[in-house]
């Protein structure tokens, strides 16, 4: 046996639903949003002060880099600042490539996912712009960035990638 609905039917259903619909939500007027320069007062801001946190030769960042077992690490390579190290977040910044590379230029930085010690640096921002720095080839870590080895590539120019296998840190692809 078939049911067969008629038209005013279907039209008494859909004005049902959407009653239903309508009188779910209440309506009133949108209350604007607060202004975001007066939400909070300004004597709560009196005694801040604006400080440099650096890092002081940083330039433009071309690269960072980090590792999930060391939460607060990171590393941040500049356009002509070099390699930088925070252990606390960003609080504090400090240069670990400065006496070991040939140029402060920096366009890649990828630390072992097998290691956080093992630190690989491609030098030479790849960016296309008109004051790119050439690199100088590709520096490795063992030590978490306190000493640095000169593996290759000097007249690459620029290297804008590093990729390390995920088991074999000794494996890596410029």
């Amino acid at each position: 046996m078939r049911i067969r609905l008629s038209h005013p039917t279907h039209a008494t259903l859909a004005t049902l639903l959407a009653s239903a619909a309508l009188g779910a939500a209440p309506l009133k007027a949108q209350t604007p949003a607060p202004d975001p320069n007066t939400a909070y007062s300004p004597a709560l801001f009196a005694d801040l002060t604006y400080r440099m946190i650096g890092p002081s030769r940083g330039g433009r960042v071309t690269a960072v880099a980090g590792h999930a077992d060391q939460p607060g690490t990171f590393y941040m390579g500049a356009t002509g600042g070099g390699v930088w190290q925070t252990t606390d977040y960003g609080h504090t910044w400090r240069n670990v490539s400065d006496g070991y590379f040939q140029t402060g230029s920096i366009g890649a930085i990828r630390l072992a996912d097998s290691d956080p010690n093992i630190i690989y640096v491609g030098t030479g921002s790849d960016g296309i712009r008109s004051n790119v720095i050439a690199g100088r080839g590709v520096y490795k870590s063992t030590d978490a960035g306190r000493t640095w080895d000169f593996l290759g590539l000097r007249e690459v120019g620029q290297i804008g990638a590093v990729l390390i296998h995920p088991t074999n840190p000794d494996l890596v692809y410029v």
